[in-house]
């Protein structure tokens, strides 16, 4: 046999071998969906069975979600300034960090991620619509954002951006921009920076799991607080927590389930349900 027909031989052996396992992969990733799939369904017969409506296809999986560090990042709050004030000159009193430009006006960042842009009347308009200017200025500062919601007030209208990491909401995380009549006023709200991999962070559990510990609020006397007849949506992110006053902190696995009575968003790891 010659050395090019053994080449090929093997070529081919190797394809076969490769299709197998990809072929493999799939189908266990296929099984996997089917398995939760029908784990969740089973939970919504048990809570619709406790008088909670809830469509299995309103259930959003977790996916890669796990606890993250997180660290202030002085860069990324000079390029959010810059990006709406432009040119700005930088002082600090303390954790707080300032930056002021005299015709646009000024932006204050804290080490916990919370901040404020003040516009002065006429650097940016709303001559696009409120939506399209908010989503063309998180672009431009380069805020990872999961969805925008507008909310119109008294005198005022208002589009808030919930911050989020690798497409995973972190709920406790929003951006409102506050527009009065065409001019855009102010930019406030947390955002977080510096994800590293937290040292035996743990990975979300189970959509299951949160469920039945919300059903197990519900049917609890001493839970006034949470309360509901139907579920619209159960959504799997984060929540953030600050450790220290440099600006250190966290993200950790949370469940945030939206009901005919309110929104609450369930520790992962604590099982403890906070309205939000």
């Amino acid at each position: 046999m010659s050395i090019s027909r053994i080449k090929t031989i093997a070529i081919a052996t190797l394809v076969l071998v490769n299709i197998f396992f990809v072929s493999f992969i799939v189908l266990d990733a296929a099984a996997d969906a089917r398995i939760e799939r029908e784990a969740i369904e089973n939970v919504c017969a048990i809570l619709r069975a406790s008088g909670i409506m809830l469509d299995p296809d309103d259930v959003s999986t977790a996916g890669a979600i796990r606890t993250m560090k997180t660290t202030r990042v002085v860069e990324s709050e000079e390029a959010i300034a810059r990006a709406i004030l432009g040119r700005t000159e930088m002082s600090s009193q303390g954790v707080i960090h300032l930056y002021e430009n005299a015709e646009r006006g000024t932006a204050e960042f804290a080490s916990a991620g919370d901040f404020e842009i003040r516009l002065n009347q006429g650097v940016v308009t709303n001559s696009t619509g409120t939506m399209r200017t908010a989503e063309r200025l998180l672009y431009d500062m380069k805020l990872e954002t999961s969805r925008l919601v507008y909310s119109m007030g008294q005198g005022s209208d208002t589009v808030a951006a919930v911050s989020s990491y690798k497409g995973a909401s972190i709920f406790n995380c929003a951006i409102e921009f506050i527009f009065t009549e065409d001019n855009l006023d102010l930019i406030k709200g947390r955002y977080v920076t510096g994800f590293t991999v937290a040292e035996g962070g743990v990975e979300i559990s189970s959509v299951g799991t949160a469920l039945l510990g919300f059903l197990s609020a519900v049917l609890n006397d001493e839970r006034e607080d949470v309360s509901c007849t139907h579920i619209f949506s159960v959504e799997a992110g984060y929540q953030y927590r600050v450790a220290g006053v440099s600006g250190e902190g966290s993200i950790s696995p949370a469940w945030l389930i939206s009901t005919d009575e309110g929104r609450y968003l369930i520790d992962d790891a604590t099982g403890e349900i906070l309205t939000i």
